[in-house]
């Protein structure tokens, strides 16, 4: 046995409840004892904080911090609470938890801690106890704050009182030592001690009582422990003195003793307890209580208060508490009492199951462990002691394990034969736990310990061989085929990844062609192939698991390539060439079914893609020749005749039979004709019918265009002359009041030569063709009179033939008497009517104009100002006659009595004398029609706005 002291100073001085010999340094011995199976004691005071150093294990073991790390060092403790911690880093033992050691062991001492320290690699088990010293941390304390007795004046000095007794949680010298009374005129103390050595006071009357004099007395009890600095607790006794009764009940026994098994029933007596009173009558009566001290145990015992029978009213149980202290109180009627203690201990029973604790599992376990591996250590313990608690454990003899006791409680699992995680990777160990006692309980505990795995084999693939089929043209990163391989093993053992051997394709690299997902072994096209370049090939994959070594092995993966159809069917024959024009000649004397030219065409592509059908799209004459659906033969539906074209095109598609189809076209030009120099007088045409049709398109597009262009400006062109036209009568509306009076003439209804209704007259130039689409129109200058001469045979222009007027009026027919009007029927001015006195067509009007009239005449004069330049031609007066200082209203021409009869060729006019002027022939007529410009209209004033309005409507 050796010794070893260690320095302990508090450092802490504001807490009331550590004594104050923790306040200075402190030597504390602690003391070990070492024996054969490494036993260490330690004894350390209650309160440390945590982080306190209790001891070094390593020197105090002959251990070294290496040994700690490598065996796993750590502590094994029965309670679930670890108060002791074990640094591995530096082999010392530290406060982990607070220790309290009143809560750990209430009045029991010495109070201390087991534990033992475990060690692996080889297994080691050290016990280790911590002996807990107390510290003055409780002050004694009183169950009730105030009490209160009666005492009779008739009471004796010497009497004495039972006082409850304080409780202080520390033990020794910190526990409770002394008590003192104040004040203490006719009462004294005594301190007596039970036999198991605790301590209670009662108060003796010392100098009689009287009522008379005092009737009440209150006192203080003080309790004093023995601690430094000493702490105390007090008590107030409130004492009524009574007239009667003076004497006491007095126990026949200071202390009781019983014995109850903890599986008694509820209602069993415990012990009974009898006082005695010497006083007579109802003072001799006595009842029976448990004191204040003993109310926290009334659930589990109680006292008949007329007999003094202690009866089981709760459960008991050995394992939590071995006895029970009972203070019993006797009082008769004057309230004397008298006090003593009950001793109950509980026997065992062999009421509690063993316990299985696991303290260390190896799970998982290697398949290729040696026998004698230990694979768990296990902590069995049954709460119930002598034979109900002595424990021994078993397993099932048909696994390959074995249990071994190891130390006292304690048990090891061990491995008794070779594993195979491939027959058996899995297993369910119960370790059953028996005590001895009578009835025996037992515990089950069941232990799943997996095997882990070693690569002990290889990878093994579904088939022997893998084919896979792939669309030509297909898209790179497609997948082609996934192959997938078996491994017996897990974990990595049986991670297989897939890899590509890079063998020779086709003398390329097998990687060019085809990719292999390493996880997944999916196969991937690298590219797009081509069923015309490679048809199939074979790679090799080899499957290769994740072990150490790793192990691997290959299988042959045959890729075929399926035909698609990708490529057109090409035409060999005719030849389409842009630089010359090829024709087959048909003689007129062909029979039905003259074979004209064969199709001749080919598809690269394979089976039903590469089957050919011909068709005959268009042709010049449908029903003359028909094609071979199959062979491409062009050939003849009927005989020849003299009116079959000379040119004929015919247009054939070669379809294959793939899904979708495709197709080609071919132009076929054929020559029906009997001379070699009328075929080639013939065909200068088809280089232009095909530039023809190349440019139609653009053609249209760009007449689309222009269309609309023109359109747009015709409407911006509108609206800005009736925008125009409606402020200039504006102006002349607002300025009619200031107009001077002007004279009317009538107008004359005549169509001066050139300068009536037809105005000009244009030329053109036709240029006709037998293909009226190429037809050529060309505007020429103004002209006094033109005749337009078409020639249909051919594509020359004819030229232009002038005539005179003359001789266009001498070939016109005169106009039929029935298209004249009568007298009543000429149009005239508002107003106006034929009637006797006034002769149609001299002199002024019958009825004045009005002044709208008036207004409208004069706006169209200023209007045949604005548009002199444009209207004003050959025939017409010069403006400076017209706008001379002579010109009158008689010179403005009244477009209301010009009349133009549609289909006719004469113009209408009143003027009787002049004679009536024939119009040009109809396509002069119509031309010049389109080149006169139109004259300009009266303005119109707010009078006679709503009739034009109406027939432009109309």
């Amino acid at each position: 046995m050796w010794v070893v002291c260690n320095s302990y100073a508090q450092r802490g001085a504001s807490s009331t409840r550590i004594s104050s010999w923790l306040m200075q340094p402190l030597v504390l011995c602690v003391f070990v004892l070492s024996v054969a199976r490494g036993q260490v004691r330690y004894s350390v005071p209650e309160e440390m904080t945590k982080g306190s150093l209790v001891g070094n294990i390593v020197q105090d073991l002959g251990l070294d911090v290496k040994r700690l790390k490598s065996g796993r060092a750590r502590i094994f403790t029965e309670d679930s609470r670890e108060y002791i911690g074990l640094n591995v880093d530096k082999g010392t033992l530290v406060v982990k938890e607070r220790i309290d050691r009143e809560e750990l062991c209430a009045q029991v001492s010495p109070c201390s801690l087991h534990f033992q320290i475990i060690l692996e690699n080889p297994m080691e088990l050290h016990r280790i106890d911590v002996e807990i010293l107390d510290i003055n941390d409780h002050a004694p304390v009183f169950i009730n704050k105030e009490t209160h007795l009666q005492i009779s004046e008739l009471a004796l000095p010497g009497a004495r009182y039972s006082i409850d007794s304080a409780y202080d949680a520390d033990e020794g010298l910190n526990s409770l030592q002394t008590y003192t009374l104040n004040p203490n005129d006719h009462f004294v103390l005594k301190t007596l001690s039970h036999t198991d050595g605790t301590k209670y006071v009662e108060m003796v009357l010392q100098t009689p009582l009287d009522r008379e004099k005092q009737e009440e007395y209150n006192l203080i009890l003080t309790a004093f422990d023995g601690g430094s600095p000493q702490k105390t607790g007090t008590l107030k006794i409130n004492i009524i003195v009574l007239d009667v009764n003076d004497n006491a009940p007095v126990f026949s026994q200071s202390v009781y003793t019983a014995l109850v098994a903890e599986n008694a029933l509820m209602g069993t007596l415990v012990l009974k307890v009898s006082a005695t009173d010497a006083d007579q009558g109802t003072n001799k009566q006595v009842s029976y209580s448990f004191s204040q001290s003993s109310k926290g145990i009334s659930n589990i015992f109680n006292v008949d208060p007329s007999n003094g029978d202690i009866l089981l009213t709760g459960p008991l149980d050995f394992e939590k508490s071995k006895k029970y202290e009972l203070n019993v109180v006797a009082t008769d009627i004057g309230g004397l009492t008298d006090a003593c203690k009950v001793m109950v201990e509980i026997t065992d029973v062999n009421d509690n199951a063993p316990v299985i604790n696991v303290i260390s599992f190896s799970n998982p376990l290697p398949e290729n462990s040696s026998p004698e591996t230990v694979i768990a250590m296990l902590n069995v313990k049954d709460l119930d002691s002598g034979k109900n608690g002595q424990v021994r454990c078993f397993i099932n003899p048909s696994l390959p394990f074995q249990i071994r006791q190891s130390s006292s409680n304690f048990y090891s699992l061990v491995t008794d034969q070779l594993l195979d995680r491939e027959k058996m990777s899995e297993y369910n160990i119960t370790i059953t736990a028996s005590d001895e006692g009578s009835p025996s309980y037992s515990t089950n505990k069941t232990l799943t310990l997996k095997i882990s795995d070693v690569n002990d084999n290889a990878p093994v693939f579904q088939l022997q061989s893998y084919t896979a089929y792939v669309m030509e043209n297909n898209s790179p990163g497609v997948s082609v085929l996934s192959v997938k391989a078996h491994d017996k093993d897990s974990g990595n053992n049986a991670r297989i990844s897939y890899f590509l051997d890079d063998i020779l394709v086709n003398g390329v690299s097998a990687s060019t062609f085809i990719s292999v997902n390493a996880e997944s072994g999916e196969i991937l096209a690298v590219r797009s192939f081509d069923y015309e370049q490679t048809k199939e090939f074979v790679i090799r994959v080899k499957a290769q698991d994740g072990g150490n070594p790793p192990l691997s092995s290959n299988v042959s993966v045959k890729i075929t390539i399926q035909d698609q159809n990708d490529n057109a069917p090409q035409v060999l024959y005719p030849v389409q060439s842009g630089a010359s024009v090829v024709a087959e000649i048909v003689p007129r004397s062909a029979d039905v079914g003259y074979l004209v030219t064969k199709v001749v065409a080919v598809d690269v592509d394979s089976g039903q893609n590469a089957w050919l059908s011909y068709k005959l799209q268009k042709a010049t004459d449908r029903a003359l020749f028909e094609v071979g659906l199959q062979n491409g033969e062009i050939r003849t539906v009927r005989q020849v005749t003299d009116k079959d074209a000379v040119k004929q095109r015919l247009t054939v598609v070669v379809e294959d039979n793939g899904q979708p189809s495709r197709s080609a076209t071919v132009n076929v030009n054929v020559a029906v004709a009997d001379s070699f120099p009328e075929v080639l007088s013939e065909f200068t045409d088809f280089t232009h019918d095909k530039d023809y049709n190349d440019n139609l398109t653009f053609y249209l597009v760009l007449a689309l265009a222009v269309v609309s262009f023109l359109f747009i400006v015709s409407i911006i062109a509108i609206l800005s002359v009736k925008c125009y036209r409606w402020r200039r009568e504006r102006m002349f509306y607002k300025s009619g009041a200031n107009l001077p009076v002007i004279p009317y003439y009538p107008p004359l209804y005549a169509d001066v030569g050139g300068t009536g209704t037809l105005q000009h007259v244009y030329n053109y130039e036709v240029c006709g063709t037998t293909d009226s689409r190429k037809s050529d129109l060309k505007f020429l200058q103004p002209s006094s009179q033109s005749v337009l001469n078409f020639d249909l045979s051919g594509t020359r222009t004819v030229p232009k033939q002038n005539r005179n007027t003359e001789d266009v009026s001498a070939e016109q027919k005169p106009p039929s008497a029935d298209w004249r009007f009568t007298q009543n029927q000429r149009p005239g001015p508002s107003g106006a009517a034929a009637t006797p006195e006034v002769a149609v067509g001299t002199g002024p009007w019958p009825n004045p104009p009005t002044e709208a009239e008036q207004l409208q005449a004069l706006m169209a004069a200023a209007n045949e100002v604005s548009e002199a330049t444009n209207t004003l031609g050959p025939g017409t007066m010069g403006l400076s006659t017209r706008y001379s200082p002579q010109f009158t209203l008689q010179h403005v021409p009244d477009y209301r009595q010009n009349v133009y009869i549609p289909g006719s060729t004469a113009t209408l006019t009143s003027n009787q004398q002049q004679p009536q002027q024939a119009l040009p022939p109809p396509q002069a007529a119509i031309a010049a029609a389109a080149a006169q410009s139109e004259p300009p209209k009266a303005a119109q004033t707010p009078a006679s706005k709503k009739k034009s309005t109406k027939k432009e409507k109309k």
